[in-house]
């Protein structure tokens, strides 16, 4: 370990001790060394279990790949989760770190790694502390990138028992050592869309013989970003973006078939609910126009992500323990980016914060860019974080 990132005092970090960092960097490089995606990550949950074992900690797998860790606390008082996501991206890494993925193909290019080291090192703090006010759940989930990973968690019994839920994210929109904490909604809703379109083929030097399904696409992929613009209050955040285009074999024929596959983000359900209509006759209506078929499927995805005003204040009490008022901030600009801990708030109360993760003087590359890394100081103040908050939610929960 280079002494420059062994030099931490713990009172700054509120005790996550140079030993403890250290294994936390360490685990955290071995997962982005081997990355593994959505409920393939049986290496990942082995490391898992193996630090678990090691700590002494009792454990049981589920959903596939999961793992579900419990600590004991007060008798009598219900349990309070804490829940990190395990799964990788499939993106080809391009950072050049030493420990970059070897698995072609496969990247840690959201934080997850970070997020599983750091409940980790919440296990080995928690380990030590034999006076808990209410057991604490740690929930090592899989398949957060591909959606169904929470509703396989709580299918498993990850909720039973539990009055409260804690998670975060790394972000590098923010000074490592803040703590982001936002009441309301902080993701967005993430459906997904797929439109079919029928054409004619033909040859490309007789057009009129044909119905151009590129030409049809096209036109829809401009046609449906007017549901944003001209449709959708400004005030109130919305994207939709077509991620895919597929269509044609060759240069000189005209394609008969096109394919668009996209996303819709919303914030608000009767903005989601007027995207799914609109998207539905907009794409219907181009290919009227034009004499083409269209076929338009929406597969519901995440639920908006919602701190109520109660779990935030004991996020924010906590994170002011941690760090201090100062460094305590705010959600001043809507983050269209969707996390499945949204099932889990549908369930039981909860608070889902983010973790400055700027690298100071570097290229902060966005999440799920070839290129993404972030400052593995912010794993300190997360797991700093996680414990704290299981003590003060605990507390309240032994009140209640």
């Amino acid at each position: 370990m280079k002494n420059q990132e062994k030099a931490f005092n713990k009172d700054r970090f509120y005790g996550v001790d140079d030993k403890i960092f250290e294994r936390m960097i360490s685990v955290r490089r071995d997962f982005h060394q081997h990355p593994e995606l959505s409920f393939q990550e049986k290496r990942t949950s082995e490391v898992i279990c193996a630090n678990l074992d090691r700590l002494k900690i009792s454990y049981r797998r589920v959903g596939k790949t999961g793992v579900i860790a419990d600590l004991p606390g007060r008798e009598g008082v219900p349990i309070i989760a804490l829940r990190a996501d395990i799964d990788a991206l499939p993106i080809m890494e391009e950072t050049g770190l030493p420990f970059s993925s070897i698995h072609k193909g496969v990247m840690h290019a959201c934080g997850h790694d970070g997020h599983t080291a750091m409940l980790l090192g919440v296990a080995e703090m928690f380990s030590k502390n034999k006076d808990l006010p209410a057991p604490v759940r740690l929930i090592f989930q899989p398949a957060e990138e591909k959606g169904p990973g929470a509703k396989t968690m709580i299918k498993a019994g990850a909720l039973k028992n539990v009055a409260m839920i804690f998670s975060g994210h790394v972000d590098r929109h923010f000074p490592t050592g803040t703590l982001v904490v936002t009441e309301g909604t902080v993701n967005a809703s993430t459906d997904y869309f797929h439109i079919e379109i029928f054409g004619k083929s033909g040859h490309a030097a007789q057009p009129h013989e044909a119905v151009d399904a590129v030409v049809v696409g096209s036109l829809m992929v401009m046609a449906i970003q007017t549901i944003v613009s001209r449709e959708i209050d400004p005030a109130h955040p919305a994207v939709i973006s077509v991620g895919q285009f597929k269509a044609g074999e060759v240069a000189n024929a005209i394609a008969g078939r096109a394919i668009l596959e996209g996303t819709i983000r919303a914030q608000e359900a009767h903005v989601r609910n007027h995207f799914n209509k609109a998207l539905r006759r907009i794409a219907k209506s181009v290919g009227t126009l034009h004499g083409a078929g269209v076929k338009v499927r929406i597969l519901t995805g995440n639920p908006m992500l919602e701190n109520s005003a109660e779990m935030a204040a004991i996020g924010r009490e906590a994170a002011i323990n941690v760090v201090g008022e100062k460094q305590v901030r705010k959600l001043h600009l809507a983050n269209m980016g969707g996390e499945d801990f949204g099932y889990y708030l549908k369930e039981v109360p909860g608070c889902y914060i983010r973790y400055g993760a700027c690298l100071s003087g570097k290229m902060n590359y966005p999440a799920h860019s070839s290129r993404f890394d972030f400052d593995e100081k912010a794993m300190a103040w997360g797991a700093a974080w996680l414990c704290e908050v299981a003590k003060v939610a605990g507390r309240v929960a032994a009140e209640s």
